[in-house]
C-alpha cells in the first residue's frame, strides 16, 4: 500500500472528505487547507480527510509503515481551540461524537487547554503531542479493577498518584510534548513498527514508544472544536469549544509500507 499526495490541483482519490458544521476544505498552491470560519458550543464543527471505509475491516494501514506529513496550523499551542492533528486511529467515535469502542491511535495530536486528557503522569492534559494509545489489548483488563478502586481513593483523598499510574496502564498511553511551533511548516515523520513507534520532526527524533497498536487502523487529518476531559479522579466529559477562524494546512502526505523495521 502506498499514498503520495502533494495536493497539486486535485485531491487524491484515496481520501474521503468529512466536513461538518461549517468545516471547509480548499486546495490552493499545492496545499490542502482544512478550516472553519467559526465554531460554537451548540454544534460540532470538523474539517477532515480520512481513509475510513464503511467497515472497520477495511482499514488499510498496519505496521511496518512510514508516514511523512508536511503541515502547519493557524494558531500556536494554547491558542488554537479544539483538537487537530494527523496519524492513525481506529475511529472510536461516530461523526456525531458517539463513543463506539475503546481507542487505538498512533499520531501527532493537539488538544487545547479546555481539554484535560490526563493520561500520562507528569504530562499536561492538553498540548501538541506525539502520542500512542492502545487500550484495546488483553492486558488492559488487568488494570480495570485497580483503576476503579484508586479513582475512588483519589476522589476521597485528593491523592491522584495511584489512579494516574493505573490509568496510564489501562489506557496504554505514552506521549511527549512537542516543542515545534505549530504555526511554522514542519515535516512530521512517524515510523509505526510492530514493536515500537518512532516520531520525528524535521528529521530529528523527538519520541520513541515501546507501545505499538496492533491490527489495522485508518489515516485521519483534521481540525475541529472538540474537547475531552478524562482524569484520575474519574472525571469524564466531552464538549465543544468556541473559536473564530482556524485552519490546518497540509503541503503533502506520504505513507508507505516498510519491508523491515528501521
Amino acid at each position: 500500500m502506498f499514498v503520495n499526495d502533494d495536493f497539486n490541483k486535485i485531491l487524491h482519490p484515496h481520501w474521503t472528505q468529512l466536513l461538518i458544521g461549517g468545516g471547509q476544505s480548499k486546495l490552493s498552491k499545492s496545499t490542502l487547507r482544512l478550516q472553519f470560519d467559526s465554531a460554537n458550543e451548540d454544534r460540532y464543527t470538523d474539517a477532515e480527510i480520512n481513509d475510513t471505509f464503511p467497515r472497520k475491516s477495511s482499514y488499510v494501514w498496519k505496521p511496518p509503515l512510514r508516514m511523512i506529513v508536511k503541515a502547519r496550523m493557524s494558531h500556536p499551542s494554547g491558542t488554537l481551540q479544539g483538537t487537530a492533528g494527523f496519524g492513525f486511529w481506529n475511529a472510536p467515535f461516530s461523526n456525531h461524537g458517539i463513543w463506539r469502542t475503546l481507542p487505538k491511535s498512533v499520531w501527532f495530536f493537539y488538544s487545547s487547554p479546555k481539554s484535560n486528557m490526563s493520561l500520562v503522569p507528569g504530562n499536561p492534559g492538553w498540548g501538541w503531542k506525539a502520542q500512542v494509545i492502545h487500550t484495546l489489548r488483553p492486558e488492559a483488563a488487568l488494570y480495570a479493577l485497580p483503576l476503579t478502586l484508586t479513582m475512588g481513593y483519589a476522589k476521597m483523598s485528593g491523592n491522584i498518584k495511584p489512579a494516574h499510574h493505573f490509568m496510564k496502564k489501562f489506557v496504554g498511553a505514552e506521549e511527549t510534548i512537542l516543542l515545534a511551533d505549530m504555526t511554522n511548516w514542519h515535516t512530521y515523520t512517524l515510523d509505526w513498527l510492530p514493536e515500537k513507534a518512532i516520531f520525528r520532526v524535521d528529521n530529528k527524533k523527538v519520541f520513541e514508544s515501546s507501545l505499538s497498536p496492533s491490527g489495522s487502523l485508518c489515516f485521519v487529518a483534521w481540525i475541529d472544536n472538540w474537547y475531552a476531559i478524562a482524569t484520575p479522579k474519574g472525571e469524564l466529559k466531552f464538549g465543544r469549544c468556541v473559536s473564530k477562524s482556524q485552519w490546518l494546512d497540509i503541503d503533502s502526505i506520504k505513507i508507505e509500507s516498510l519491508s523491515k523495521a528501521k
